[in-house]
């Protein structure tokens, strides 16, 4: 059992570091439930606090991927109908069967929420632009994090490696 929980909390952690740069999973929730698992393992004392706190930092940061986005287009001077289309490019983004549809639906959601808000094409480029720094900012802030939960498994690993390898 300690052997299976090892191995499905190290696949859900590498998922989850993928996930983060791969917007059609989620990456940081993913990487909680591989610290979970780690918990689970019969022998292993469960920190609730440390999983509270890691969960909460799971969940801000999920809500935080999805609006950092929507904040880089009204950076840059889009109108909340380029947030919305931001929004909306992002989940078509995610859905849609072509190369790279998470980072152009995004952008181009942008731009067209500004067209339609009556903006001309240099401030609608502009809040596109703004998105697409909004999305690659939050795929880092997401893979940074994913990161260090993996970093926090190796830690308390390491803390427990006498019971976990006395076999």
């Amino acid at each position: 059992m300690t052997i299976l929980l090892i191995s499905l909390a190290v696949i859900c952690l590498v998922v989850g570091i993928i996930g983060s740069v791969l917007p059609v999973l989620p990456g940081v929730p993913i990487s909680w439930l591989g610290l979970l698992l780690f918990y689970l393992i019969p022998g292993i004392e469960i920190d609730y606090w440390f999983l509270g706190i890691t969960l909460f930092v799971a969940i801000a940061i999920y809500a935080l991927q999805i609006m950092i986005p929507a904040m880089g287009t009204k950076r840059y001077g889009g109108s909340k109908a380029g947030m919305i289309g931001t929004t909306i490019g992002l989940i078509v983004g995610i859905f849609a069967p072509i190369p790279f549809g998470i980072l152009i639906g995004p952008f181009v959601g942008a731009f067209i929420g500004e067209i339609i808000n009556k903006s001309d094409s240099k401030t609608a480029l502009r809040a596109a632009y703004g998105s697409f720094i909004g999305f690659l900012a939050s795929t880092f802030m997401e893979f940074m994090v994913s990161l260090i939960f993996f970093v926090l498994f190796i830690y308390k690993g390491w803390s427990y490696r006498e019971f976990l390898f006395s076999y």
